[in-house]
């Protein structure tokens, strides 16, 4: 352990909230509204008149009654209950690009020129917004290097289904339907690619890496046919290798007529230095609630931004944000020849867009361009210091450097000590920090993904190092300590049998009264 790095007196705050709808009281209020006019109240009851009856509420929504002192009460405990980006290192996230989003983006984010606009609007209302979107597209363009994109995806996942049904458009238009019906992946790209083309009725065939952990080139070439319609492919994959003969892997997908995508949802190591179009792809995407600061994920809301080559245009989602360069103005086309149809409601998230768009715009080409070197600056330090601990180890490439992440495994620590990847994670959340092992299928086991952004700084890398030390210290010495962890959080041990049993799940108030009013109290009286 670096002895200049103290850990943390760490203790998570615990306040058992109730749900706000128990917190509710009939009749309290937040905010006391006027009385409405009675031309506006006659106006509302007209337009209610003209709205078909099942769109007509016949009673008050059932919505919380609170003051708004108890509101932020509420919600400030909540808060404190939770781990984030904003509170502690949170490199642990994986390949979720957990990076640094400047404040004054938010504050431009908040600012009622944007966050009041409504989707509705005339075109001619809102020019501000949509040159922000086609400014960010273009700004892709040069990233990337491809000739168009849309910004209407809400995320990533979503992206790759417009990818796939791009993909899906363009082989109906050729009339390939009853020859190519194939997706090529790999098995550490990310799963999404595999189920958005089962879901679109193509059969799937995932390639598995080499010895060096890159996807195996002569699995590639026995799998590639005139059936091929596309290969969906990450690089570097989820465990954090670069596969440099990717554009032979392109080359041979277009020898037999496929098509190219590349998931560039993560492109934190490789932003100004690569792009889709020298790799031979013909379609990517990138999330900007990722690579390019906007907050990922639930600190959201996500964006994903699908880009094509000049040939697949014509198949993007509509509309797209065109200018017209007599009048100077900006506008939504609607007219693409082969379009897939819209894929989200209204057009996008602008909030997530603009962003990223100011992000771009303050790095500029070289700050971008340095922004990825440090990021693999931070992760090759991270690499070399994770496999000095003992029980640590990261399959596949061995004495290579790593890009952005490393998929490390825990397997030697669990064979020497009993400790597993589970057991790691919940004592992290004794030192208030976090580390992701959703890897399934654990090909790789015990896993872990470490993804220091360029965010970090060598003093917060020291500490996540000095946290992993101590842990594997006890794992050794006291195993009983880690494996009964946490100690210092709101919860210890959760029971995963409710994430497994979807007769168990609640998603919503009504579904959770249903399942378990009167469950607790009933446990409570019993015990």
């Amino acid at each position: 352990m670096n002895m200049q790095t103290k850990l943390r007196d760490f203790h998570q705050a615990r306040w058992d909230e109730p749900i706000i709808y128990e917190l509710s009281t009939p009749g309290e209020r937040g905010v006391l509204l006027p009385e409405i006019e009675e031309g506006i109240q006659n106006s509302a009851k007209d337009a209610m008149a003209k709205l078909p009856s099942h769109m007509v509420r016949s009673d008050y929504a059932n919505l919380p009654e609170m003051g708004q002192m108890r509101v932020l009460k509420h919600y400030l405990r909540l808060s404190q209950e939770n781990l984030g980006a904003d509170l502690n290192i949170d490199i642990g996230q994986g390949t979720c690009t957990m990076k640094y989003n400047p404040k004054i983006n938010e504050e431009l984010a908040r600012n009622p020129k944007i966050s009041k606009l409504h989707p509705y609007q005339d075109e001619s209302t809102v020019q501000g917004a949509l040159e922000i979107i086609y400014n960010m597209d273009h700004a892709l363009r040069a990233i990337s290097g491809m000739d168009a994109f849309s910004l209407q995806t809400g995320g990533g996942s979503q992206a790759l289904y417009s990818i796939i049904s791009i993909i899906r458009a363009w082989v109906e238009h050729t009339k390939q339907t009853e020859t190519k019906d194939e997706i090529i992946t790999t098995i550490y790209s990310h799963p999404s690619n595999a189920a958005v083309a089962k879901l679109k009725g193509f059969k799937v065939i995932t390639i598995y890496p080499g010895a060096d952990g890159r996807p195996d080139y002569e699995a590639l070439k026995n799998a590639v046919s005139e059936r091929t319609a596309a290969l969906m492919i990450t690089n570097p994959e989820d465990i954090g290798i670069y596969n440099s003969r990717i554009k032979e892997f392109t080359d041979l997908v277009h020898s037999v007529g496929g098509l190219c995508s590349y998931d560039q949802a993560n492109l934190n190591g490789i932003m100004g230095i690569t792009r889709a179009r020298e790799a031979g792809f013909d379609i990517c995407f990138f999330n900007l609630h990722k690579t390019f600061s906007a907050p990922h994920g639930c600190g959201g809301p996500g964006s994903g931004a699908v880009g094509v080559t000049d040939m697949l245009k014509p198949f993007l989602p509509v509309p797209v944000v065109e200018k017209n360069l007599e009048t100077g103005a900006f506008f939504l086309n609607n007219d693409l020849a082969h379009t897939i149809g819209k894929n989200k409601n209204f057009y996008g998230t602008i909030s997530a867009i603009l962003k990223a768009y100011a992000w771009v715009r303050a790095l500029g080409a070289d700050g971008i361009k340095e922004a990825a070197r440090v990021a693999v600056l931070n992760n090759n330090y991270m690499f070399r210091k994770i496999l000095a601990i003992r029980g640590a180890s990261a399959p596949y490439a061995e004495g290579e450097h790593r890009i952005e992440q490393v998929r490390y495994s825990w397997q030697k620590l669990k064979e020497e000590t009993g400790i597993t990847t589970n057991d790691v994670q919940n004592r992290m959340f004794d030192f208030g920090v976090h580390y992701w092992t959703s890897h399934e299928p654990w090909i790789v086991p015990e896993p872990f993904t470490i993804e220091p952004t360029e965010s970090y700084s060598k003093q917060e890398l020291d500490e996540f190092l000095a946290i992993t030390e101590q842990i594997v210290k006890e794992a050794y010495e006291n195993p009983e300590i880690v494996k009964t962890a946490p100690h210092n959080s709101t919860i210890h041990h959760v029971h995963h049998e409710y994430f497994d049993d979807p007769e168990k799940w609640a998603i919503t108030w009504r579904v959770y009264n249903k399942k378990y009013q009167g469950y607790f109290e009933k446990k409570e009286t019993e015990e």
